[in-house]
């Protein structure tokens, strides 16, 4: 039974997406760092090239501070080495100055020929200690300029941050009309009414159905203010074997190595270490069974050793397309896995999943993306 309305009734198609592990977060052994596996060019679009190949339909590209590459760099680097698979570029508001970010993301759909979506984030600086509203504001103002940019002939915008008046949006028009997707993910209420008037897929970290059925409906209610619905997402690790028990068994091999203080330092480095969505996730880890699991083929353990998402889905085959029907019957139709090692676990779902799952592009399902040539500036950048 769904549980909420969103943008198409139409549920037996996925965006089912992977993940290019840009902050070096990618091991055979969690925690333990391999020179090979460390993040650079040359393994990270590896990765890209083998979600593609895989059948995958988007790939989150993540943005740190502390380890890892340049995002929109390594998105671009991407355009001339695929074809079919969309990039999912995680954004920090405010790091870029706003304008100059919506030529950017412009410039990169261009090159991308409408494979492009944004993950926005509201995340403190290096050295900064914002409060939550004030991030959330931040973001709030960045996503309306960027809105202005890609729709509008000039920008005008006033602001508690940001005001413009008066500048010229040429050449900052996208190729998509109306600009990219934007993808969201927060738990506050600030968090929620942004992404409620704003955003178009909600991103959700795993927890128990009950909880994700609950922020679905929190979230939904918001978006109702604003005459709108949203599309929901989920992302979780993956490890899917022939047998639940290889998949078990695989699982407590990844973390026999694991140094409980080394992941604990892996947790804290990050900035949205103390952020209320990983500390959702810290509470899994706490009320999981002895085994780490919270619910039937629902695993605690990848979250010993990383920020953020810190649960994986473990069974077999057919255990993980329950699983993955039963989230889609939520309403759920944008997934965003992972595994580990990336590109050895992307073929194991690639093998083993895909073939049984109906995908899509969700900007193509959306219309965003033109047929033939870019589209000209059209709409407001609201979707209904």
């Amino acid at each position: 039974m769904t549980v909420v309305p969103v943008t198409s009734p139409d549920l037996d198609a996925a965006e089912v997406s992977w993940f290019a592990a840009l902050c070096s977060d990618d091991y055979q052994f969690l925690g333990v760092p391999e020179g090979h596996l460390r993040s650079s060019w040359e393994h990270c679009s590896s990765i890209v090239k083998t979600a593609e190949a895989q059948g995958f339909r988007n790939i989150l590209c993540p943005s740190s501070y502390q380890v890892g590459q340049d995002t929109l760099s390594f998105v671009a680097g991407c355009a001339p080495i695929t074809d079919k698979i969309n990039l999912l570029a995680a954004v920090r508001c405010g790091e870029m100055q706003p304008i100059m970010l919506a030529r950017t993301i412009a410039t990169l759909d261009h090159m991308l020929e409408g494979r492009l979506t944004v993950n926005i984030i509201s995340s403190n600086f290096p050295g900064e200690e914002a409060d939550s509203g004030y991030r959330y504001q931040r973001s709030r103002e960045v996503v309306e300029i960027l809105k202005q940019a890609w729709t509008q002939d000039e920008i005008n915008y006033e602001g508690q941050i940001y005001n413009f008046k008066g500048l010229t949006t040429d050449p900052a028009r996208p190729y998509q009309t109306g600009g990219p997707l934007l993808y969201f993910g927060g738990y506050s209420p600030d968090a929620l009414d942004l992404c409620g008037q704003h955003c178009d897929v909600y991103l959700m970290w795993p927890e128990k159905i009950e909880e994700l059925e609950g922020r679905m409906k929190a979230v939904h209610a918001v978006a109702e203010k604003y005459d709108r619905t949203l599309d929901y997402g989920l992302r979780v690790h993956m490890i899917v074997r022939d047998t639940e028990k290889e998949a078990q068994e695989y699982a407590d091999y990844i973390v026999s190595k694991l140094d409980d203080d080394q992941g604990t330092a892996i947790r804290e480095r990050a900035l949205d270490a103390k952020s209320l969505g990983v500390s959702h996730q810290s509470k899994n880890r706490e009320i999981a069974d002895q085994f780490g699991y919270i619910e039937p083929n629902l695993w605690t353990g990848v979250g010993r050793a990383r920020s953020g998402c810190g649960a994986a889905l473990v069974g077999s085959t057919d255990q993980v397309m329950s699983k993955i029907e039963a989230y889609q019957k939520m309403g759920i139709r944008a997934f965003i896995f992972s595994g580990y090692p990336h590109e050895e676990e992307a073929k194991h779902f690639g093998a083993r999943v895909m073939p049984n799952l109906k995908t899509c592009s969700l900007p193509e399902a959306y219309g965003r993306v033109p047929a033939e040539t870019p589209a000209t500036p059209l709409g407001n950048g609201v979707r209904r």
